[in-house]
């Protein structure tokens, strides 16, 4: 559990230190050539840098011990911080759009060839950036289940594209002069961001709702339940799942003939807890065992 955590924490630590220089960069370079988009990238590598400090805390609280205060732990602080991601994406999106729209209205401002070559670099160099700490990250996000760790990821990738493509825009405009791409080019990037934004929402939201686990995951438990009891002619039912952060959570009823002794009962849930966590990480499960014909 606790080398789990700390390759958590590394990797939101990476993702907070990555933002942190890209955001000093392309500000620099935004500002010195007067380019709407790469301001854009640059307020919405900002929007990852807070979402990157909120994923480090959330993944540090989430694997805290319950307590009595959260007696089922402290999961879902890590979907909180990814839902609170994705409003932040919105808003960033909704402020990238507004000054783009306002640059085509009013006419685009003409970048010099150094301001585009300069930004061209910049932007390249971004997306590779982006590129190695998004697979580092989203590498541990899937050895630890963490969906701030994925929502960081994802966010980050998205910069993979965008960056690319400001870049490119910047690229085109150097040689045809069409300065018009500039704020076309943000408005392209936040859409793209919108997108990620609504993806990120929805599946950190879902767990605060107590969502059932996938229908993959479901199945998987069903499987092992029947395995277990097949030969014995028992049955099992109110079969219930959820999931907190990267933390898994089932319950059922099981029923066994009336005549098994507590203990024998007590060794069959053992062994279907056993199997339950082998298949899936980070389960916990609770198994009311009744006699059969009970719940009729």
């Amino acid at each position: 559990m606790q080398e789990k955590s700390n390759k958590k924490s590394k990797a939101a630590s990476l993702s907070i230190w990555s933002n942190s220089f890209l955001i000093i960069l392309n500000t620099a370079v935004g500002l010195f050539s007067g380019s709407v988009s790469i301001l854009s990238e640059a307020v919405h590598t900002l929007i990852d840098l807070l979402a990157a400090v909120m994923a480090y805390f959330s993944v540090k609280i989430s694997e805290t011990p319950a307590d009595e205060g959260h007696p089922y732990g402290h999961g879902k602080f890590e979907n909180i911080s990814a839902v609170v991601e994705a409003l932040l994406i919105f808003v960033a999106s909704g402020w990238i759009i507004y000054h783009a729209v306002n640059r085509l209205i009013d006419g685009s401002q003409a970048i010099d060839h150094m301001g585009l070559g300069l930004g061209f670099v910049v932007m390249m160099a971004s997306a590779l950036i982006n590129l190695f700490v998004s697979r580092r990250i989203y590498k541990v996000a899937k050895e630890t289940d963490s969906v701030a760790l994925k929502a960081d990821a994802l966010h980050l990738s998205t910069h993979v594209y965008t960056s690319a493509g400001v870049g490119i825009s910047l690229l085109v405009i150097y040689f045809t002069g069409w300065h018009f791409l500039d704020p076309v080019a943000a408005i392209v990037v936040a859409s793209y961001i919108l997108k990620e934004a609504f993806e990120i929402l929805v599946e950190a939201f879902r767990p605060l709702t107590d969502n059932a686990l996938p229908a993959e995951e479901v199945g998987i438990i069903n499987k092992v339940i029947q395995k277990q009891i097949n030969t014995t002619g028992m049955d099992f039912h109110m079969l219930r799942t959820r999931k907190a952060g990267s933390n898994r959570e089932v319950d059922f009823h099981l029923e066994v003939p009336g005549n098994m002794t507590v203990s024998d009962s007590h060794d069959l849930c053992d062994r279907i807890e056993e199997e339950l966590k082998e298949k899936l990480p980070n389960l916990k499960v609770t198994i009311h065992v009744e006699p059969q014909g009970y719940h009729e």
